[in-house]
């Protein structure tokens, strides 16, 4: 049996995450300037925050890495199309075993701190540690991570795949940074507005296979993903898991 082709993410929204046009325009211009500078974005979707940086530095190059083929043709075509395929490499790629081939100047990593893989209590702290080995010195790091906006009740846990010792409140993420060697230059956090329009998104595609598809065998499995995902966001992380972004000056 074949598995369902589901509509890929970027049909209902625009960056793989809670990310309004105008928190994108401040984070991106945190990492500036990057005259003739190189940018990798790892675990990167389809690399909609990579290429607004570009835009941004006219004169910076830029990689981006992550193992959804989908994800990275969609990038390679938006790179195309607005003038940037040039300056741009999209690879198909385990980040884990992925090695550049020179200094970043500037690494994203925004969502996507399991890409090194391993104990999700670790995540975080390969993110930091993997991104100060790739960064020339004084390189910064963009991170968006999970954090804990108020304490998780059991209930709440229960409904999440999401042990409570993976993340910190905020203040804690920024100091576990700073004990990694960084320096903070900008912190922001996801809105609820933000988070919302990330997760109907994230919905839509299920939902619409599941209208057009009704007799398929595979509208069980379909029907319990997106269960499963709603669960997860209304008895589990509304509200109560946030998003930041930290904006990361490696030593």
């Amino acid at each position: 049996m074949t598995t369902p082709e589901i509509t890929p993410l970027h049909h209902d929204v625009t960056f793989h995450g809670p990310l309004s046009e105008e928190r994108a325009a401040r984070l991106v211009n945190s990492l500036l300037p990057l005259d003739g500078g190189h940018v990798l974005d790892l675990g990167c979707g389809w690399a909609e925050l990579l290429l607004r940086t570009l835009e941004a530095a006219p004169t910076a190059t830029g990689t981006g890495v992550d193992l959804n083929e989908v994800d990275i043709a969609h990038g390679r075509a938006n790179a195309e199309r607005r003038g940037l395929a040039d300056r741009v490499s999209l690879e198909v790629a385990d980040v884990g075993q992925w090695r550049p081939d020179r200094p970043a100047d500037a690494v994203i990593v925004n969502g996507a701190s399991q890409v090194w893989g391993g104990d999700p209590v670790r995540h975080t702290v390969n993110a930091l540690t993997a991104a100060r080995e790739l960064l020339r010195p004084g390189g910064r790091l963009l991170l968006g991570e999970g954090f804990w906006e108020q304490e998780p009740t059991a209930a709440q846990l229960a409904a999440m795949p999401v042990p409570r010792e993976q993340y910190h409140s905020l203040a804690g993420l920024v100091d576990l940074a700073l004990e990694h060697g960084y320096r903070l230059l900008w912190a922001e956090q996801a809105s609820r507005d933000e988070w919302d329009v990330f997760e109907n998104g994230h919905g839509l595609a299920w939902e619409r296979w599941l209208r057009a598809n009704p007799d398929s065998p595979h509208t069980g499995e379909i029907r319990a993903k997106a269960d499963r995902q709603r669960n997860y966001r209304l008895h589990g992380w509304r509200g109560v898991m946030g998003l930041a972004y930290l904006t990361l000056q490696a030593p």
